[in-house]
C-alpha cells in the first residue's frame, strides 16, 4: 500500500519532513506515527492508515513535501510484500482524466490579441515627391507632432493645408483611435511584477555561513509582509501603573500554585483586554475586503505570541470572557509549553481576534507590533521598570508598564485608540480583587 501525504488542515497544503520516525523493514501498527511534518508554524505527527511492514521510505529529512505526495510503501499484515523493482509508479495526484468526447474534440487555438488597423484619412491630391503647401509655422507644429503633412487634404486655394486643417487631421485621429479602443476587449490590469531576487556574494568581504530558511520562519516573513503592506499601521502609546495589580498578585500566588497554576501578569491582561473590547467592538472585528463588509465578532480568542527557539508563534485562547483566571493561568502554561514543543496544531493558532505580544520577560520597552491579519489590532507589552511618579503632592516608586497599541488605520482612528488604551489601563489599574479569588 502506497502512503501519501494526507491534507493537514484548512489552507495547509506543503510542509518541510522534520523527523522520520521509522526505517525501511521496520513493522508498524495501524496509526503509529511515522513522520512529523513542519507545516506553517505547526509540527503534525503523520500516522500510518494501516498495519504492517515498511518496504519503501520515499522521502528523506528536510524534504519539502506537498498534499498527495507518496512518502512510505508499506506491505499490510497478512498480505506479501512487493518487491520495489514489481511496483508500478503512482499516478500523478489529483489528475483528472480527459472524457472522451472532450479528447476526441481539436482544441481551439489560442485567441492572439490583433493588433488595431492603421487610422486611414484622404491623403491631398498632390503630385508625389513635393510636400503639401503650407505656412512654416504649420510645417513645425506637425513635425513636432509627428504628423505626415501628406495625409491632409488643404482646404485653401491650391490644396494649401491651414490650422484648421490640422485640427480636424487630429480630431479624426482621436475618434478612429476611441473606436478601435472601444472595439477591443478590456484586458484586466496586471500587478506589477516582484523584481527578481539577487543573491549576493558575502564572502567577497569576508568569512561567511549559509543556513536554510526554515519553514516557519517562511511562514512568518510571508504573514508580515503581507499585514504590512495591506493594513495601513499605526501605534498608539501608554504607560500602566501596575503597582496595585502585582500586590495582588503575590498576595494570591501561592493559592493557584496549590492548584498547580502560575499566576503571571498574562492572564490579568487577559481580562482586561476583553473587558476593554466589550466597550471598543470594532477592535475585535476585522474587514471583508470581497464583501465591502465590517464584521463584529461575538466571541474573544485571543492570541499570544510565544517566543521558541524556531521563531514567533500565535497560538489562540478561546472563549477568554467565559473563562477564570485559574483556567487561564493553567491554559497558558499548557497552551506556551505545547507551543514552544511544536506541539500545538493548526486549529489552535486560528481563529483569533485580538493578539498580545508580551515582551516582558524578555526585556525591552515600547515598540510597534505588526497586526496579525485579518485582526485589526495587536497590543505590545513592554518590561516594567520601577519610575519616580508623583503621587499627590509627592513623588513615589511605582511599576511602569510601557504599552503599544498597533492598528488598523483602514478602520480604525486614532481618537478610538486613544479611548481604547485608556480604558485598558484603567482596567488595569482597578482589577477587581473578586474575579482573582479561587472558589472553594
Amino acid at each position: 500500500m502506497d502512503v501519501r501525504l494526507p491534507r493537514l488542515g484548512e489552507g495547509a497544503d506543503s510542509g518541510i519532513v522534520a523527523t522520520i520516525f521509522v526505517k525501511e523493514g521496520e513493522t508498524v501498527k495501524k496509526d503509529q506515527p511515522i513522520l512529523e511534518l513542519e507545516s506553517e508554524k505547526a509540527v503534525a505527527s503523520i500516522p500510518t492508515p494501516v498495519s504492517g511492514t515498511i518496504t519503501k521510505i520515499h522521502v528523506k529529512e528536510g524534504d519539502e513535501i506537498k498534499v498527495g505526495t507518496l512518502i512510505f510503501s508499506v506491505a499490510e499484515s497478512g498480505a506479501p510484500a512487493r518487491r520495489e523493482t514489481e511496483r508500478a509508479e503512482p499516478t500523478p495526484v489529483e489528475e483528472p482524466a480527459m472524457p472522451s468526447a472532450a479528447a476526441a474534440a481539436p482544441m481551439p487555438a489560442p485567441a492572439v490579441p490583433v493588433a488595431p488597423a492603421p487610422v486611414e484619412v484622404a491623403p491631398s491630391a498632390q503630385v508625389p515627391g513635393v510636400p503639401p503647401p503650407a505656412s512654416p509655422s504649420i510645417r513645425r507644429i506637425a513635425r513636432e507632432l509627428g504628423i505626415d503633412l501628406t495625409r491632409i487634404r488643404g482646404s485653401e486655394r491650391g490644396g494649401r493645408i491651414v490650422m484648421a486643417d490640422l485640427r480636424n487631421y487630429i480630431a479624426r485621429l482621436q475618434a478612429l483611435a476611441m473606436q478601435q479602443t472601444q472595439a477591443q476587449p478590456q484586458q484586466p490590469a496586471q500587478p506589477p511584477s516582484k523584481p527578481a531576487p539577487v543573491s549576493i556574494d558575502f564572502s567577497k568581504w569576508g568569512s561567511v555561513e549559509r543556513t536554510k530558511i526554515s519553514q516557519l520562519r517562511r511562514s512568518i516573513s510571508t504573514k508580515m509582509v503581507a499585514s504590512w503592506t495591506t493594513a495601513p499601521h499605526v501605534t498608539q502609546f501608554e504607560n500602566a501603573d501596575i503597582t496595585d495589580l502585582l500586590a495582588l498578585r503575590k498576595k494570591y500566588q501561592k493559592a493557584y500554585e496549590k492548584k498547580k497554576a502560575n499566576l503571571t501578569l498574562t492572564p490579568f491582561i487577559l481580562k482586561a483586554v476583553v473587558d476593554t473590547l466589550k466597550k471598543h467592538p470594532m477592535f475585535n472585528a476585522s474587514i471583508d475586503e470581497a464583501a465591502g463588509e465590517i464584521v463584529y465578532k461575538h466571541y474573544y480568542h485571543i492570541g499570544i505570541a510565544v517566543d521558541t527557539e524556531q521563531g514567533l508563534i500565535v497560538p489562540v485562547i478561546r472563549d477568554v470572557d467565559k473563562k477564570s483566571l485559574l483556567e487561564l493561568s493553567l491554559e497558558l502554561q499548557d497552551l506556551a509549553e505545547r507551543t514552544r514543543q511544536r506541539k500545538v496544531s493548526l486549529e489552535e493558532m486560528q481563529g483569533g481576534t485580538f493578539t498580545i505580544s508580551n515582551q516582558g520577560s524578555i526585556g525591552g520597552a515600547h515598540f510597534t507590533p505588526i497586526i496579525n491579519t485579518p485582526e485589526v489590532a495587536i497590543l505590545g507589552i513592554g518590561r516594567g521598570s520601577l519610575q519616580p511618579v508623583v503621587k499627590g503632592k509627592k513623588i513615589v516608586q511605582r511599576m511602569i508598564l510601557p504599552l503599544g497599541l498597533s492598528y488598523d488605520h483602514r478602520l480604525i482612528d486614532g481618537a478610538n485608540a486613544a479611548r481604547f488604551i485608556t480604558d485598558f489601563v484603567q482596567a488595569l489599574q482597578s482589577f477587581n480583587e473578586k474575579s482573582v479569588k479561587i472558589e472553594g
